[in-house]
């Protein structure tokens, strides 16, 4: 199980994850948690974040990488929320590249795609004090990878306390299948395209996300290290959106391609 502070038995932090995990399990949204409690604070949410997770876990599912959200302008400008956010990936969360996306199977309410780079690591990493260059060293191999961001807040209106809370807002996600190198590219000039039913609907750098992926994993490793949780040698860590997030339905389909060095696709059905 994941570790908590003494404060993460506190009734607010345990009330407010219980309706954070009954809305991922029903299928359905609740009003933002800042609205009720303007005073609940980054360090509250992940608490909350935490206990929701407990209980996931205690449902079977288990952890296996980190995410980094809300890390390029266009997404920050799009969502209003200015800093990124973080939270877990569990084995129920990961679906097969190229394969059909159950929204009512998966628990999807009002899914958003993300391109992203995924980071997949051969080293255990622990902040604070990581480096870009540390994150390099430590990965084994980076894939281009669609993360299906989706809410449980009502029509997205949250704030950083409220997307941290909720797992910042991670709903599922697919790796693609080739292998890269990060040390024999220069991932802030890779180049992602996506496209929705065939037509272009985003594209961006890899410098988008503070300038170099690695930077982004860097700045994770080391917020997590500040709440004692390290990166494990295996685990997949999303390194966050190169483009603007792109609303999804069942009927989509998606894709994209990374520099030329490889791709990812998804479908979307009822």
């Amino acid at each position: 199980m994941l570790p908590t502070t003494p404060n993460s038995d506190q009734p607010l932090h345990q009330q407010l994850a219980q309706r954070l995990y009954r809305a991922l399990r029903d299928g359905t949204t609740i009003p933002p948690l800042t609205t009720d409690h303007p005073a609940l604070s980054i360090a509250d949410a992940y608490q909350i974040s935490l206990i929701a997770m407990g209980m996931r876990q205690a449902d079977g599912e288990k952890i296996i990488g980190k995410k980094i959200g809300v890390t390029s302008k266009a997404v920050q400008d799009m969502l209003d929320v200015h800093q990124p956010d973080f939270g877990f990936l569990t084995d129920a969360m990961q679906v097969a590249d190229g394969s059909d996306v159950s929204c009512a199977a998966n628990g999807l309410i009002q899914p958003r795609a993300e391109g992203e780079i995924a980071f997949i690591l051969r080293e255990d990493l622990c902040g604070p004090g990581i480096t870009a260059a540390d994150v390099l060293a430590a990965t084994d191999y980076v894939v281009p990878c669609f993360e299906i961001v989706d809410s449980r807040i009502h029509n997205w209106q949250i704030r950083i306390q409220d997307t941290v809370a909720d797992n910042a807002s991670c709903g599922v996600f697919t790796l693609g299948q080739q292998r890269i190198n990060p040390r024999e590219t220069d991932l802030a000039k890779l180049e992602l395209v996506m496209l929705k039913n065939g037509e272009e609907v985003g594209r961006g750098f890899g410098s988008a996300v503070q300038g170099h992926p690695a930077a982004a994993v860097a700045w994770l490793a080391n917020t997590l290290g500040e709440f004692g949780i390290p990166f494990r040698k295996g685990e997949i860590i999303l390194s966050g959106a190169l483009a603007p997030l792109i609303p999804v339905a069942p009927g989509d389909a998606i894709s994209l391609t990374l520099g030329g060095l490889g791709e990812s696709s998804l479908r979307f059905v009822a």
